[in-house]
């Protein structure tokens, strides 16, 4: 019986929809994860904001600690990973180590997070697309053009295969990646920077203490006053990351998901912390650790960190190219989310919580195996979305991302604490799976991770003013928590309501996962 005909007599069974098995694997996870993450976009964004405003010269330091906060979750995620393959992830998760009404919650918030960061990564798209066709060609069309077009074509491949996603974005991050590398591997070869090496700012302990003092801008030969704090600089670091646990919603997919995912999911975090800390301290010592500081000052000039470098050691050709794949790698990055959407409307959708949602948003293909109609609706939320930003004359970097991107950062992180918690409880309060069950990996790791993903909330809500930027007297920034709160509150309201009145649709949370992989312990 070919993998289809499976497939298609499981659901006949179950009365419930699967999404094609067999269909991704190891690098294929590992490239939708990542490009989550958008490395290139992640550095040149964030790492400029972390020099200038956080720890200065240390802001690599600050990735450091990130890493390791973030690998010690991840260990604990993975452990999981092993028993729960569902393409919900943090809703299956937590739904059995903290509860129904808890998971409820969770997955309304990440179904929240997930679609506005599609939104926000078409606004940065569009930002970048319109400046490098306007600077490098005749071209010269409004940035909701270049969203519309993106919205489309996230929707196109969404529907077919997931194969011609992965190759997609296997594409993307790849040319990201090298690009990055040679900028890396220029700077050591060439003995560095004009002020050093700067081992320093390889020091964890550094990215703990915030900036003060004045440095000499390389330019203008200004002496400028800074001040910065180390929770600006961690928080950006930490916020380089999102999207990273995305490996998991894709354990129904995949090949061998008790193999792959908690592999992929290691692999993706360690990686791409290891490559940012070596990425964001390259940049520093290529451009100096006090000339970074001064550049990191102005937006203007922020860039200049890294094409900076760029353009002494290997040219101005490369600076184009870097710029190219800053709008390419936020297509990427957006392209990677809607997928993330689509399989969060799906996963919820398939459950029947809603009368009907099983035979439309929980539908699979019947040849592709994609969720294709959650896929549609997911379109059609971030048209809504971006169309209303532009009909309201809102900027697509400094308001649509911006604020998009803050509003979903803001109820993942919640998310990530709870998950890391309900691993904790999946293991150690109910006792499941004893031979996987271990103190440090399925106790103290998610412990410390999870008490970091709280201390990263908490910087979030002491620097999201600053984040904001401009953007932070806009209605929809003062909105922003109270849309967090209702939509958390109103999944854990709606399993509450089902418990009560409904108990066979509060029997189904969080619960459509592949039950033969969950309980194989080997």
């Amino acid at each position: 019986m070919s993998a289809e005909e499976t497939r298609t007599s499981s659901e006949a069974e179950s009365g419930v929809q699967r999404l094609k098995p067999n269909a991704v694997g190891l690098f294929g996870v590992m490239f939708m994860a990542v490009a989550t993450a958008a490395p290139i976009t992640a550095m040149v964004g964030n790492v400029p904001i972390a020099i200038g405003f956080g720890s200065g010269a240390n802001a690599p330091a600050g990735y450091l600690v990130a890493t390791i906060v973030l690998g010690l979750f991840a260990l604990g995620y993975s452990a999981m990973a092993k028993h729960i393959v569902s393409t919900g992830a943090f809703y299956g998760f937590i739904s059995h180590g903290l509860g129904r009404v808890v998971g409820m919650g969770a997955g309304a918030l990440t179904t929240l997070a997930y679609v506005v960061f599609e939104a926000s990564l078409v606004g940065i798209f569009s930002f970048f697309a319109a400046s490098f066709f306007s600077a490098h060609s005749s071209l010269d069309i409004s940035w909701v053009c270049y969203a519309l077009l993106m919205l489309g074509v996230n929707a196109v491949l969404t529907y077919y295969d997931i194969n011609l996603t992965a190759v997609v974005l296997g594409a993307f991050l790849v040319t990201e990646i090298v690009m990055l590398a040679a900028m890396t591997v220029s700077v050591v070869v060439s003995g560095g920077g004009p002020q050093g090496w700067s081992l320093g700012s390889l020091n964890p302990i550094n990215a703990f203490s915030g900036l003060d003092g004045s440095v000499v801008h390389p330019d203008t030969g200004a002496t400028l006053a800074v001040a910065g704090t180390a929770g600006i600089g961690l928080f950006f670091a930490f916020w380089s990351w999102v999207g990273f646990e995305s490996t998991a919603m894709y354990g129904e997919e995949s090949r061998n998901p008790k193999r792959i995912i908690p592999l992929a999911t290691m692999l993706s975090v360690l990686g791409i912390g290891i490559f940012y800390v070596i990425v964001s301290w390259s940049a520093i010592v290529g451009t100096g650790p006090d000339n970074a500081v001064a550049l990191a000052q102005d937006s203007a000039t922020a860039g200049q960190i890294f094409f900076g470098p760029v353009e002494q050691h290997l040219g101005h050709w490369a600076v184009i190219v870097f710029e190219f794949l800053l709008m390419s790698g936020s297509f990427a990055c957006g392209m990677a989310f809607h997928n993330c959407a689509s399989r969060y409307i799906y996963a919820i959708g398939r459950e029947d919580l809603v009368p009907g949602f099983g035979r439309t948003l929980g539908a699979s293909h019947p040849v592709h195996g994609s969720p294709y109609v959650a896929g549609f609706a997911q379109t059609t939320l971030a048209t809504v979305i971006v169309v209303g930003f532009y009909l309201t004359g809102r900027d697509p970097y400094g308001q649509l991302y911006a604020l998009m991107a803050i509003l979903g950062t803001t109820a993942i992180l919640i998310v990530q604490a709870l998950a890391a918690f309900s691993c904790i409880a999946y293991f150690h309060v109910q006792g499941k799976h004893p031979e996987t069950a271990n103190v440090f990996r399925t106790f103290l790791a998610p412990l410390v991770g999870g008490i970091g993903m709280v201390y990263v909330i908490w910087l979030l809500m002491e620097n999201a003013g600053f984040a904001a930027g401009a953007a932070a007297s806009d209605i929809v920034f003062k909105l922003s928590p109270w849309i967090v709160g209702v939509v958390g509150l109103s999944g854990l309201g709606f399993a509450l309501w089902a418990k009560r009145f409904a108990p066979e649709r509060y029997d189904t949370i969080g619960r459509v996962v592949l039950e033969d992989t969950q309980e194989r312990a080997d």
